[in-house]
């Protein structure tokens, strides 16, 4: 019997792969809490304007 023989690899890389399936099946209920649907962005809130009284008019104004 070799080693490495082409039925000992099938058989690995077959319960690889069903190994792997069954663990991502059992952790499939807690990826979906982790996905978030996309954000949106929030409104932009417009700045401050200055009022009339704290307007510095120009000497040729007054």
């Amino acid at each position: 019997m070799r080693l490495f023989s082409s039925d000992l690899a099938r058989n690995f890389s077959i319960g690889f792969v069903i190994g792997t399936l069954l663990v991502a099946g059992a952790n499939a209920h807690e990826w979906s809490e982790e996905i978030s649907p996309p954000a949106h962005a929030a409104v932009m809130a417009k700045a401050p304007q200055p009022s009339a009284e704290f307007v510095i008019l120009p000497e040729s104004a007054r």
